[in-house]
């Protein structure tokens, strides 16, 4: 499977994408832009090189063709690696074989970790060499792929000379840090190699693929300031220092796959002009989670990993009063186990106003995106946020806290025009003093709030406007 020779050329190197394996965010931004820069710009050739996981593998691989086998060379290791091709929404999709790396549970968390994508960054540049694709870009995305640029760098600068590199910091909290003696072992650098990667007397992954990146992106504008002032997880230096290479992009959402006006989960589409369809989902979700059917009950969610930074400290420190409040409240997620037990135990407490799941499930979350009234997202920190996006686009109002692309995305509407709640002070006082409002806009104003619910939902989230963004970074860097 080839494609002509367009006007640009370019790689994406990722170690998650959708609809393969997608653990958070990166992996569903990598499948939603690559897909929405192949359908709007013809003048683009993307493909995207990926882990062939086992978590997936039997589903996906009697669609793939097998090209063949080649080696890597990682120190003292010579590898096998078998190289898988897939076309899907006019995307070329290479899956790199090997079962000892990639046939796991899941795709992170192991002692190896380090090996694991020290060789996958390898096969990265055996992959090109072995279809002859010599990209003008390759776009690396996180730690995983971090030895990407530095490779480049150190590796293959004589036969990729001419590759530029786009580097994007996903979340800045992991980083890929090892010791310093995994340096020729593990990661197969030099000596000399030692200062691009080391810091705070560790190696830093990240680290090395901010300094030897062409280009450096993060996924909003906000947190691309944030992250050069504390919010860099120790590399705010090393950001500042590169920050003439530094470029936040908002990332966006599939709003063909999010759209309620043809969700097949949805049992009664609707949209901004009929919300009819999300009074039906509300009742369906109290029926399915055991709540009071009360079509006028403000009902607030969450849809989240159970995790402080995510705001879930807020949440448990205020939940008392929160149900003082005339309301109903939902939760999906897993995470922190005493936070896991601290919901179950508010809903084995409070059935007739609590429902908790701790699971993991993308149809319950669609329900209840569609269903609930409120999102709640108070995150400490957020690099970028898709979670108020998709329930922007199903007329669920969010209350978010001002950080990262949570504040690029939600205007406050007590300003007088907004798509949601905004609160800047990390407190559990100011989260629920912004729910307090929100309960008395929906419970007082139901023509303003109705009003709000059609501002959220014409919000225009799609992935068009960053595609263009990134094309155009891309063009720039070949110029």
């Amino acid at each position: 499977m080839s494609k002509k020779k367009n006007n640009l050329q370019v790689l994406h190197a990722v170690s998650e994408v959708v609809p393969f394996m997608a653990t958070g965010g990166m992996g569903q931004v990598s499948g939603a832009l690559t897909k929405a820069l192949s359908e709007n710009f013809s003048n683009i050739d993307i493909r995207i090189v990926s882990p062939l996981y086992s978590y997936f593998r039997d589903k996906y691989e009697p669609q793939m063709k097998f090209l063949g086998e080649t080696e890597v060379s990682l120190a003292w290791r010579t590898l096998y690696c078998g190289i898988y091709e897939m076309e899907l929404n006019g995307v070329i999709f290479y899956f790199i074989d090997n079962r000892h790396y990639f046939d796991r549970d899941n795709a992170y968390g192991y002692y190896d970790d380090g090996e694991r994508f020290a060789y996958f960054s390898k096969a990265v540049f055996a992959t090109m060499n072995f279809v002859g694709f010599k990209p003008d870009i390759i776009h690396t995305h996180d730690w995983q792929t971090a030895l990407v640029p530095i490779y480049l760098e150190t590796h293959f600068h004589e036969s990729f000379g001419s590759t530029k590199n786009v580097f994007t910091m996903h979340n800045m909290e992991y980083q890929g840090k090892y010791a310093l003696s995994t340096l020729h072992d593990v990661f197969d650098l030099k000596n000399e190699d030692l200062g691009l990667v080391e810091y705070d007397h560790c190696i830093n992954l990240m680290e090395g693929a901010i300094v030897c990146a062409d280009k450096i992106t993060t996924v909003s504008p906000s947190y691309a300031q944030e992250i050069q002032i504390s919010g860099g997880h120790g590399l705010e230096k090393i950001i500042r220092d590169n920050s003439y290479k530094l470029v936040g992009i908002i990332n966006g959402i599939d709003t063909k796959l999010y759209d309620p006006s043809t969700d097949p989960l949805l049992t009664k589409k609707y949209s901004a002009e009929d919300l009819s369809g999300k009074a039906v989902a509300k009742k369906r979700l109290q029926t399915l989670f055991k709540l009071p059917k009360s079509p006028r009950k403000m009902m607030v969610c969450v849809v989240s990993r159970l995790v402080s930074h995510k705001g879930i400290d807020l949440i448990t420190c205020m939940f008392e009063d929160l149900l003082n409040l005339d309301i109903q409240f939902m939760l999906l997620g897993t995470g922190d186990h005493e936070y896991e037990l601290f919901f179950e135990d508010k809903a084995n407490h409070h059935p007739d106003k609590v429902a908790v799941s701790i699971a993991f499930n993308p149809e319950i979350a669609g329900l209840i995106y569609a269903g609930a009234d409120v999102f709640l997202m108070p995150s400490r920190s957020e690099p970028c946020g898709l979670a108020q996006m998709i329930a922007c686009r199903y007329g669920t109002v969010p209350i978010v806290r001002k950080t990262g692309g949570l504040g690029d995305t939600i205007t406050d509407c007590r300003a007088g025009h907004g798509n949601g709640f905004l609160f800047e002070e990390y407190t559990a006082g100011a989260l629920l003093e912004t729910i307090s409002h929100a309960l008395d806009l929906y419970t007082y104003h139901s023509e303003d709030w109705k009003n709000l619910v059609g501002e959220a939902m014409s919000c225009d989230f799609s992935w068009d406007i960053s595609a263009k963004k990134y094309l155009k970074l891309y063009e720039e860097l070949c110029d």
